[in-house]
């Protein structure tokens, strides 16, 4: 119970004990004002709070999200049980205990059957709408958690487009063979060696092009293989160091990130062999952080930074963590975060999302107008009993449009919540799931 709804169930004790006060109570003083407040606010307390106390345990234990029809045979049974039992006790500690109207025997032999009963109705219908307010609660998350997600997965498809084009980049393609045609002349052998590593590299870049993280290990042993082929077209002008603490191998980054971050060192520095460049890739705290000094190459066209923001992008799809990148005067760094596990990130076929989104739109408007009847039914059968009970309480009316009404909504709460549906739903996502799997091996 949260202290809005302590307040809440405060101010219902208040309102009630002044109606019952005012309207029902003959001798007016303050010992009798008094007992009513006290006996509104067991019953506000003790019903309120009890069907709230349960109704967040079911929340914890059976989501309605998670399993709908379960969460409302379950709902249904434990209601009835809780109001059943909490009602004869509030009863009888105000007609046995307060008032002293009954002695105990006269309480259970049946004297105030009908108050229970009624008393028991009332409860019922305040813990439905207490359970109906949940629910369209939760119904609101999961609906906001969809938009969400519709959105990563727009975001995750645009990522992986910017990524692979930088994957491939033509540049380095363009001077690889360049360096390829020179060395085929001059020498055959380190000829042979450098197409090896061409082809690594590539194989290297196939094969994660679908992956969201890879483990340090594997990223470092494809860029030795890069930084190779770079040594081999820069000769001395380029110098790499590595200093990768062991247990941070089997730790998780971005596929192909050092490979841009490296592309970058090279294409934005000038390197010679009486200024050599050299680039640093070590790991620190929890980042895998790449470095070189700063040599400025001047550029005639000024750099979009498309590599360095698509791996910012990609991070942010995965971890709140950020790319962090440090520049002075002598060096510039960039500090990728490494991830100790791969989060739980599942890319979907564009238009089975669309799909699955318009379903679900669909029925959440079957939801809604489901709770709407019901709350409708809540709000409109307590004043019937009433009306019936202050005109003309020897015919007891209100049964007829309860039952009638009542049936409605238990055939509309089948229709929206039946089992057959469940199962197809449930039927369909394995399928989509496994065609998922599938596309990923």
């Amino acid at each position: 119970m949260t202290r809005k709804n302590l307040i809440t169930l405060a101010w219902v004790s208040f309102a009630t004990s002044m109606f019952f006060f005012f309207l029902f109570t003959t001798e007016k003083t303050i010992e009798n004002l008094l007992l009513t407040i006290l006996i509104s606010s067991m019953y506000s307390f003790v019903l309120g709070g009890g069907n709230g106390l349960v109704n967040d345990f079911l929340n914890k234990k059976f989501p309605w999200s998670e399993a709908t029809t379960k969460r409302a045979v379950i709902s249904i049974v434990t209601i009835l049980i809780t109001n059943i039992i909490l009602v004869y006790f509030c009863n009888y500690i105000n007609f046995v205990v307060f008032q002293k109207s009954a002695t105990t025997e006269e309480y259970f032999l049946g004297k105030y059957n009908f108050i229970n009963w009624f008393t028991i109705n009332i409860a019922l219908l305040i813990s439905a709408f207490l359970h109906a307010k949940g629910f369209m609660e939760e119904l609101k998350k999961a609906s906001k958690k969809e938009v969400v997600e519709q959105k990563l997965i727009a975001k995750s498809a645009n990522a992986q487009f910017e990524s692979l084009k930088n994957q491939l980049d033509p540049h380095f393609l363009f001077n690889s063979l360049n360096v390829l045609s020179s060395l085929i002349d001059e020498n055959p052998i380190q000829a042979q060696k450098f197409t090896a590593s061409m082809s690594k590299i590539y194989r290297y870049v196939l094969e994660q092009k679908d992956k969201e993280l890879v483990t340090v290990e594997d990223e470092i042993e494809f860029a030795k293989i890069y930084c190779e082929l770079l040594k081999t077209r820069f000769e001395d002008s380029v110098n790499f160091i590595f200093d990768i603490k062991r247990e941070d191998l089997k730790k998780f980054v971005v596929p192909l990130s050092l490979q841009l971050l490296l592309e970058n060192c090279i294409k934005h520095n000038l390197a010679t062999s009486s200024k050599p460049l050299l680039i640093k890739i070590f790991t620190e705290g929890e980042c895998l952080c790449i470095e070189n000094n700063l040599q400025v190459r001047e550029q005639i066209k000024e750099s979009a930074g498309i590599g360095l923001a698509n791996i910012v992008q990609r991070y942010a799809l995965l971890t709140k963590r950020n790319v962090f990148i440090e520049k002075s005067d002598d060096y510039f760094k960039v500090k990728l975060p490494v991830l100790a596990e791969k989060p739980n990130f599942v890319n979907n076929v564009a238009s089975d999302d669309d799909v699955v989104y318009e379903r679900a739109l669909k029925r959440v408007k079957e939801i809604k107008s489901f709770y709407s009847n019901l709350i409708s039914y809540i709000v409109v059968i307590p004043l019937l009993v009433i009306i019936n009970m202050i005109s003309t309480p020897e015919h007891l009316w209100f049964y007829w449009p309860m039952l009638g009404w009542g049936i409605g909504v238990a055939a509309h709460g089948l229709s929206v919540f039946s089992i057959g549906r469940n199962w197809e739903e449930r039927k369909i996502r394995e399928i989509l799931e496994k065609e998922n799997n599938s596309y990923g091996k």
